[in-house]
């Protein structure tokens, strides 16, 4: 599968106009945030992917969560914002979501290299830039931007 993501990603985004992507952040109980990294990507990031067609988006990270980490989503995740991600892809945009309850244990598969759960003032070396920027904004100590 990362192999193909490799190849058709880039053919995808050449045929669309926009994109969208969903991500999650997660905590446990004590607070920490799910963080995953990629075995085809740079960094630590929040869980999440690709919004297929006709998808929702709250349907689409359930999907994502289930598939990239076998954690299944528990009620309603919160729409905490909507960003443009055009570093990565001119018409690229990601819906970022808080994700109160979870059921499963966190796992790699193929797509997921690594995961674990990190304190929010004590993040892993590679924690990419859009990650701590929202969490930084949800903390309070950053004001809210449309770019990720």
């Amino acid at each position: 599968m990362p192999i193909a993501r490799l190849v058709l990603q880039p053919l995808w985004r050449m045929t669309r106009g926009q994109t969208l992507g969903v991500r999650g952040v997660a905590r446990n109980d004590a607070g920490h945030i799910l963080l995953i990294r990629h075995s085809y990507a740079p960094g630590w990031m929040f869980p999440g992917g690709g919004v297929e067609r006709g998808d929702t988006l709250e349907a689409a990270l359930a999907r994502e969560f289930e598939e990239e980490i076998g954690v299944t989503i528990a009620g309603r995740p919160h729409l905490f914002g909507v960003y443009a991600n055009f570093d990565a892809f001119p018409g690229d945009h990601v819906a970022l979501f808080v994700v109160d309850g979870w059921r499963g244990s966190p796992r790699c598969s193929l797509e997921i290299a690594e995961w674990g759960f990190f304190d929010p003032e004590s993040l892993p070396e590679g924690t990419t830039g859009g990650t701590r920027r929202r969490l930084a904004e949800m903390n309070g100590d950053a004001e809210r931007n449309s770019m990720w």
